[in-house]
């Protein structure tokens, strides 16, 4: 070391002594916000990421920034190279002043471990460096190759889950099967979740293909098959944003536990799709807390139009994704009627049409009558029904109202079944659990008369409104998919123009779909029910009640009109 300077010397130890309190008050705030100011030390990278191989780069500029952890100095300084102990002053006074003094440094020694280095030789100049905003300096490097790297924001604890990492790398080795796997947690000890689904569908491949497979081959099967679909699905939904602090597998992990929860919950299987949408559920506001209490849930709005869309996709590519329909979960309830089990018999026939699945639900005031024979008995008729007619079913028994029990397990369906009476005669009236259906539930509902015949033929009703335009996206779904022919009719009335047919014409122009379009004037009903008839069309699709619930109950809407005449299903969105 050169000579040192007295007054350069003496003003680097108050340098020292300050950086030293500032170091003390970072250990503080680093107890308080549970955020590390540790340096990373080598030792556990020794311990834990299992080193495989040593390359000497020899002398190069490094980023000050990058530099995270030491060898044997990790206790000594802050994770930004504060000093920590009075033994250091003298000697960072000297390395200071030198700077100073204008002495060059001279070249301290690294490991570089990915993206980040740890410090052989020259912590104290490390320490100056930092403290006059250095950003590079000269460095004689030697690269530690590692199955897991580091980075800059890495604190000991990552280290720890990066070690996890490692080791269910060494087990399955998934970094070789498939390079761009990136299954790092923050959840150290879930890896064994990982390996336990790996274990599970190494099992059924082998069952399914009936051969040996090999671990490598079940690993890799695994992570395209089970993990890369449900790792897209959280992507494509956007979840990563309402999770700052996790990964990708972190989610993934969240997303099991929100299934299981779901399940333990309403007594059936939640699709994939939809668990990951309730991952990044809105928490209520004050003002809709304040509003649940105060209005009775009979009165309440009901979703907004389009909240259900929000979470399905376009309509054409609907059409060829493999198979998949857009009402994928179809929820069923069953009192044990002789109309119930009619419905049932549409709702199956609706279910292999789109390749769902129907998710029995059976009504009881108490828990004490869940065991009950009729529940019992209504369990075991549906379950063989479907099994009978080999649709995919989950069959659950709640307990309440039927009307808000329907209408809480609805937000994890995609379309909700309600029987109506026969329309041989006029229905006198709408039931209140009709209305509130409608009016309240977050998918759209599919009234059903009890004399169901097949659905060949769609009726769109189209006004324009916002409830309408969600009506116009299942129909073009239903026309596309089914390939079944499609009329719209748009009643001209003070409120609806024929506008309103033009941007319906225009929509299924968009998506190919080829349509009879009727614009009639009169009460809606009656138009609406004399162009079903004179088109043949046997299922009518529309929006839902125009006005808000409390005018509803004194106004009645067209909607009413519709459900005690119609004689076919009718389909209806909001």
């Amino acid at each position: 070391m050169p000579n040192t300077n007295p007054l350069l010397y003496h003003a680097a130890l108050e340098d020292f002594r300050r950086l030293k309190r500032q170091a003390a008050l970072r250990q503080v705030l680093a107890r308080l916000t549970g955020r590390s100011s540790e340096l990373l030390a080598y030792a556990d990278v020794d311990t834990y990421l299992q080193p495989m191989a040593q390359i000497e780069h020899g002398l190069q500029e490094i980023p000050v920034a990058a530099i995270v952890g030491s060898v044997g100095r990790y206790q000594d300084f802050t994770r930004d190279f504060l000093p920590k102990r009075d033994s250091d002053a003298e000697r960072w006074a000297r390395v200071k002043s030198a700077v100073l003094d204008a002495h060059p440094m001279p070249p301290i020694e690294v490991y570089q471990v990915g993206g980040v280095y740890f410090v052989k030789d020259g912590n104290h100049r490390v320490s100056v460096a930092r403290q006059l905003g250095t950003e590079t300096l000269t460095a004689y490097v030697t690269e530690v190759k590692t199955r897991v790297s580091l980075t800059p924001d890495d604190d000991p604890t990552q280290v720890i889950c990066k070690a996890r990492y490692t080791e269910f790398l060494d087990k399955t080795n998934l970094d070789k099967l498939r390079p761009d796997a990136d299954l790092l947690m923050t959840y150290c000890g879930e890896y064994d979740t990982f390996l336990r689904q790996i274990a599970t569908h190494h099992g059924w491949l082998q069952l399914k293909r009936q051969r040996p497979v090999s671990d490598a081959e079940a690993v890799a099967d695994w992570y395209d098959r089970v993990y890369t679909p449900v790792a897209q699905m959280i992507r494509g939904q956007g979840t990563m944003r309402h999770f700052p602090d996790c990964t990708e597998a972190d989610l993934y992990i969240l997303l099991l536990r929100r299934r299981a929860e779901l399940h333990e919950l309403l007594g059936w299987q939640v699709d994939t799709e939809t668990a990951v949408a309730s991952l990044a559920a809105p928490t209520p506001s004050i003002g809709q807390w304040l509003r649940d209490v105060v209005v009775p849930e009979e009165l309440e709005d009901g979703p907004t139009p389009g909240q259900w869309r929000q979470r399905r996709w376009d309509p054409r590519d609907t059409a060829s994704r493999q198979g998949e329909g857009l009402f994928r979960a179809i929820l069923a309830p069953v009192r044990g009627s002789h109309a119930d089990w009619q419905m049932l018999d549409a709702a199956i026939e609706l279910a292999q049409r789109e390749n769902g699945r129907l998710l029995g639900l059976h009504v009881v005031k108490n828990k004490a009558e869940t065991a009950g024979v009729l529940a019992q008995k209504v369990a075991a008729s549906f379950q063989k029904r479907c099994r009978t007619a080999g649709v995919p079913h989950d069959f659950a028994i709640g307990v309440g109202s039927i009307t808000d029990t329907i209408i809480k397990r609805a937000a994890w369906t995609d379309l909700v079944l309600v029987p109506l009476p026969a329309a041989t005669a006029p229905r006198l009236q709408v039931s209140a659990h009709v209305a509130a259906l409608v009016q309240r539930s977050p998918c759209p509902v599919l009234a059903l008369p009890t004399a169901t015949a097949s659905m060949e033929h769609a009726l769109l009703a189209y006004d324009g409104s916002p409830k309408a335009d969600e009506a116009l996206f299942v129909a073009t779904y239903l026309a596309l998919r089914w390939q079944i022919p499609l009329t719209v009719v748009t009643v001209e009335t003070a409120y609806t123009t024929a506008a309103a047919a033009d941007r319906a014409r225009a929509y299924l122009e968009q998506h190919e779909v080829n349509a009879d379009f009727v614009l009639g004037k009169g009460e809606i009903a009656a138009v609406i029910g004399e162009t079903a008839v004179v088109h043949h069309a046997n299922l009518l699709i529309m929006g839902g009640f125009g006005y808000r619930p409390m005018l509803h109950r004194f106004l009645g809407s067209a909607v009413d009109n519709i459900l005690r005449n119609f004689p076919h299903p009718i389909l209806i969105c909001r």
